[in-house]
């Protein structure tokens, strides 16, 4: 969806001129794709938007293209995160609900005209929003629109694939990791006769110890209640590759 028209005028935006320039805007440009199926081959179609998929430069391009998204949504007070083509708006409440429809509403319609501007699609079915505080739910019918779809706080949104509920507590976060991670030393157990131990213990890092190490330092300061399911994990874990039954240390 990146037009390359628009990206370059956005790489002369952030100071790329001269060779540079020129040699990106080569990169992206005079490229086609056709579709191959059997023997059959279509007919050579240019291409005069998109970067390539796989390619070194494309990430960064992609991020040189959204980067006025952020500006413009700061320019209204709120914060902004953004991770590829994933953009996260913040509002600060103060306790004050009223000032929120308005001010999500001008920014949303900011956003949205400069996504056609851009030639791009916005998504709402895949909008989320997470209140934290109390009384979340009380602000359904006040939250505005987006793209026409009315949006809604839910009791739990997934970040970068960290799932936050409304009160910060990681119990569903917790819960989520602790399934799928039995889910997987399930797995595992069959394959303990057909693996050495070195290959054993690969396998359940892969698997299992890196899903509990992935954003770790959110878990600081859990309850013994949910640090437990984690403790858990990791004693099975330890038992399935030293081969130590359940009621052993």
């Amino acid at each position: 969806m990146v037009d390359h028209d628009l990206l370059d005028h956005r790489l002369a935006d952030v100071g790329i001129q001269g060779i540079a320039r020129n040699w990106l805007c080569s990169f992206i440009s005079g490229r086609g794709q056709r579709v191959a199926l059997g023997r059959e081959m279509s007919s050579r179609h240019s291409l005069v938007c998109g970067v390539l998929q796989g390619a070194i430069l494309s990430p960064m391009l992609f991020n040189i293209f959204m980067r006025p998204l952020a500006q413009i949504i700061r320019s209204f007070g709120l914060g902004c995160h953004q991770y590829a083509d994933d953009t996260q708006l913040y509002l600060l409440m103060d306790g004050h609900t009223d000032s929120a429809p308005y001010t999500l509403t001008r920014c949303l319609e900011a956003v949205a005209g400069w996504c056609r501007g851009s030639r791009l699609k916005l998504n709402p079915s895949k909008t989320e929003v997470l209140w934290l505080g109390q009384d979340g739910m009380g602000m359904r019918d006040q939250l505005p629109s987006l793209a026409g779809a009315q949006l809604v706080p839910l009791p739990s949104v997934k970040s970068l694939g960290v799932i936050l509920d409304a009160s910060l507590s990681m119990e569903a976060q917790v819960t989520a990791t602790a399934k799928a991670t039995f889910f997987h030393l399930r797995r595992i157990k069959q394959l303990v006769p057909y693996l050495s131990r070195p290959d054993l213990a690969t396998v359940i890092h892969v698997t299992v110890i890196f899903r509990l190490d992935y954003c770790n330092s959110l878990y600081a300061g859990l309850p013994l209640k949910l640090s437990q399911k984690l403790q858990r994990v990791q004693n099975a874990a330890a038992r399935l590759l030293t081969g130590s039954l359940p009621w052993e240390h």
